[in-house]
């Protein structure tokens, strides 16, 4: 005999409308799932809202996307309530994404032999907003050089948060007058130091569970102009070490909704920020790349649900590092070995293997629906919503001109 499983997807949003109607949209036409045992999946999504909640209370959603617990501390408190008391799959552990907080990745990546640049941590420029501040820095704090420090990393340099956050606080530093001056605008920010790469390109690469899309990234270029449509900016080592570091670093510290940005200089793949609570999926930014990552999205939210996969509090971190402690491996075979355990983390081979089977129709079904005027009705809305009146035009061409050539590509034999 048959049964049914019916799942609920919940979306915990800020302030996004774009990419939350194109993951509702797909997800409607999913449809039934029927798996080897007989049972037949079927999902369903709904928008969270935020209210009190007894620790002890159910919870009705199966898997949650967070897009707002980074900086809401209330719904992070519920993600954590919900994993640990419920077994609620999260795409991102709300334990590791704390604070969104880059340090502790850089060290971890470091421990593990990546190309990370150099990298120090300096003392806040103004004092914290605590009582016993005076008496620990007179006592404790000890009097540094940070022309020294800058050069002996040499410039030009970046400062930038510890913690990270959206491009906030980040300076380039030429000299030392950017040096102070940046110093000084810091104020109660706690500043890395970091030294800079010479670099040929600028590589973001947007994960989503076993899935991960690099592509060329122009930071200096406006919002809608950032993402190259480039699919060969790379070497073939350099590509791969991009996918591959970009897995570890999810797979690692759990976490399966991310961004990495790197620098990258020929065969050279260096990391530089992957810890992003809350990667870009707008459709004003991603264009072209937009239906893959909605796509991806969706296959991924599915598959853990039908398949049962369980939300992992503990990382094991100790297997990857026996890896980084054998001598008998170089760089390459470090990031093979890294690689592996990552794709053991998140399933890869059976998650292609399960979409394949049980999905079969789902890409020609995203590039229906790309296609479809529902899709220009959100486009149209997003554009209005986003950019002033005079501008609209051109911008809704733009967008059109550059999602029509992703499904052109997606229609060629």
């Amino acid at each position: 005999m048959s049964n049914t499983a019916q799942h609920l997807i919940g979306l915990l949003l800020g302030a996004e409308e774009d990419w939350p109607q194109a993951f509702e949209a797909l997800l409607r036409r999913v449809g039934p799932v029927a798996d080897k045992t007989g049972t037949t999946h079927e999902f369903g999504s709904e928008r969270l809202t935020i209210e009190p909640f007894d620790l002890n209370d159910p919870v009705r959603v199966g898997l949650v996307i967070d897009r707002l617990a980074y900086w809401y501390y209330h719904p992070r408190e519920w993600l954590k309530k919900a994993a640990l008391m419920n077994g609620t799959y999260l795409l991102n552990s709300p334990f590791t994404f704390q604070s969104m907080e880059k340090h502790s990745a850089y060290c971890a990546m470091l421990r593990l032999g990546l190309k990370i640049p150099r990298t120090v941590l300096v003392p806040y420029k103004n004092p914290v907003d605590n009582v016993r501040w005076a008496y620990t820095s007179a006592k404790y704090n000890k009097t540094f050089d940070l022309d020294a420090i800058a050069d002996d990393l040499g410039y030009p340099m970046y400062m930038k948060p510890f913690d990270g956050g959206g491009w906030r606080g980040v300076s380039r530093i030429k000299n030392r007058d950017d040096l102070h001056q940046a110093y000084d605008e810091s104020g109660e920010m706690l500043m890395h130091l970091q030294a800079t790469v010479e670099y040929d390109k600028f590589a973001r690469a947007l994960s989503i569970g076993a899935e991960t899309m690099v592509m060329d990234f122009r930071p200096d270029e406006p919002m809608h102009n950032r993402y190259a449509v480039s699919h060969d900016f790379l070497s073939p080592s350099a590509g791969h070490q991009a996918v591959a570091i970009s897995r570890i670093v999810n797979a690692f510290f759990g976490w399966e909704f991310n961004s990495c940005e790197m620098l990258v200089k020929g065969d050279s793949v260096h990391p530089i920020d992957y810890a992003n609570a809350c990667p870009d999926v707008a459709v004003t930014s991603l264009h072209y790349y937009f239906p893959w990552a909605i796509g991806a999205l969706v296959k991924w939210s599915v598959f853990c649900l039908a398949t049962g996969r369980r939300t992992k509090v503990d990382l094991h971190t100790e297997r990857y590092f026996a890896i980084a402690d054998d001598e008998s491996l170089d760089y390459d075979a470090k990031l093979d070995g890294y690689l592996a355990l990552a794709d053991e983390y998140f399933e890869t081979a059976r998650y292609h293997e399960w979409c394949a089977e049980h999905l079969p129709h789902f890409d020609e079904q995203l590039v229906d629906w790309v296609s479809s005027p529902d899709f220009d009705r959100l486009l149209r809305e997003t554009v209005a919503a986003t950019y002033p009146a005079h501008e609209q035009e051109e911008f809704l061409a733009h967008f059109r001109g550059l999602i029509g050539l992703w499904v052109s590509e997606q229609s060629q034999p």
